[in-house]
């Protein structure tokens, strides 16, 4: 089957600055990563895959397995869940519950993301899963699941444990696995708040929410041994940004940290629509039930690009000129290649928008005597 380059050539018109702000300084913590979201590439890293503790930075996962359950039915914000006396008796963090005492998921949710409470973070994995134990194997074979290949969890809230270990690169993987489900910015962008018919009030861990714009979490944490660590999260202008700093000195580091690298990451770096120029022409379809097949890009339209390269994009559509029936759904036709400067940035694939039968022999012979009417 020949392939054939038929070329689009479209340049982003977009007016911005042509010169990039300057790449951060290291950062002042032993480890740090920052990930735009939507297509999860990461823009800096120090130290990526350095397994460090993380603290109370494991809540993001906690979180995800909790609104994994939300959003498929196997949990309600409105269930009661009985705290055990294993749950209350958590040090560190805390909502101070108490054994017997009932609170809703929504409630354990909020106590979580807002101040860490390693009581309800607890009473929440129980609730899930039996026991905190078989709720620790669930986080580690989501992790797996993600490729987090530096982590190991001992327990679901980050409270010191040998063995409980992860990465600045793992941990904005699960973050960006978390910021996937639209509720937790219910949670995590709560800045004052209470629990108890108001009677117990709750106040952000993550100053970045009340002092950072644009800011939609995501999860603090400390101890003596692992330092100050955070995964912070931020969207402008239709992206968002994950920045993960393990092991700061001081609090307020790790704030400055986080900061830092989101200002580099929307300084320099934009998502952008790729859409070829023009419609796609149909393809032929050489003894298919349809004559053509409509070509369509697969997956997402909009690609990550340093803002530098704005005007200097152009796009390629490389489509072939027939393919032979049947044809699945879904099936490669060709590609669109995005590009700055001679350097291809990005390759989508373009594919079949349905499935296209292969005639029967009868159809072939019906083809035939219409193709002969018609000519006569």
């Amino acid at each position: 089957m020949k392939k054939l380059a038929a070329a689009l050539m479209a340049a982003a018109l977009l007016l911005l600055p042509a010169q990039a702000a300057a790449q951060p300084a290291p950062v002042e913590a032993a480890a740090a990563v920052l990930m735009e979201q939507e297509t999860g590439t990461i823009l800096y890293e120090q130290n990526a895959h350095d397994k460090l503790e993380p603290a109370s930075v494991t809540k993001v996962m906690t979180l995800l397995l909790v609104l994994e359950a939300v959003d498929e039915g196997r949990l309600s914000l409105d269930d009661m869940v009985t705290v055990s006396a294993h749950a209350a008796s958590m040090g560190g963090s805390q909502v101070y519950l108490k054994e017997g005492e009932q609170m809703s998921v929504n409630d354990l949710l909020k106590s979580v993301a807002v101040v860490s409470g390693n009581d309800a973070a607890v009473a929440l994995a129980e609730h899930l899963a039996g026991s905190e134990e078989a709720f620790v194997e669930l986080m580690n074979r989501r992790a797996a699941e993600l490729g987090m290949a530096d982590t190991c969890f001992c327990n679901c809230t980050g409270l010191p444990a040998a063995g409980h270990l992860t990465s600045a690169y793992d941990i904005a993987v699960m973050s960006r696995a978390l910021m996937s489900h639209p509720k937790i910015l219910d949670y995590t962008t709560i800045w004052m708040d209470s629990i108890r018919d108001g009677q117990f009030q709750l106040s952000n861990t993550n100053k970045l929410i009340r002092f950072y714009e644009g800011a939609t979490g995501l999860k603090t944490g400390s101890t003596d041994s692992a330092g100050y660590c955070l995964s912070a999260t931020a969207q402008r202008d239709g992206m968002g940004l994950i920045a993960v700093v393990l092991k700061a000195s001081t609090s307020e580091q790790r704030f400055e940290a986080a900061k830092s690298l989101l200002n580099y990451g929307f300084a320099n770096y934009t998502l952008t629509d790729v859409c070829p120029g023009q419609a796609l022409p149909p393809v032929n379809v050489l003894l298919g039930e349809q004559e053509t097949v409509q070509p369509v890009l697969s997956g997402s339209r909009r690609i990550l690009v340093d803002k530098a390269q704005l005007n200097a994009l152009t796009s390629e559509v490389r489509l072939c000129s027939d393919v032979e029936a049947p044809v699945e759904a879904g099936q490669k036709l060709g590609e669109l290649v995005i590009s700055a400067e001679g350097e291809t940035l990005q390759t989508i694939p373009i594919v079949a928008d349905q499935a296209v039968a292969r005639l029967s022999v009868p159809g072939l012979f019906a083809r035939l005597l219409r193709t002969l009417f018609m000519a006569g």
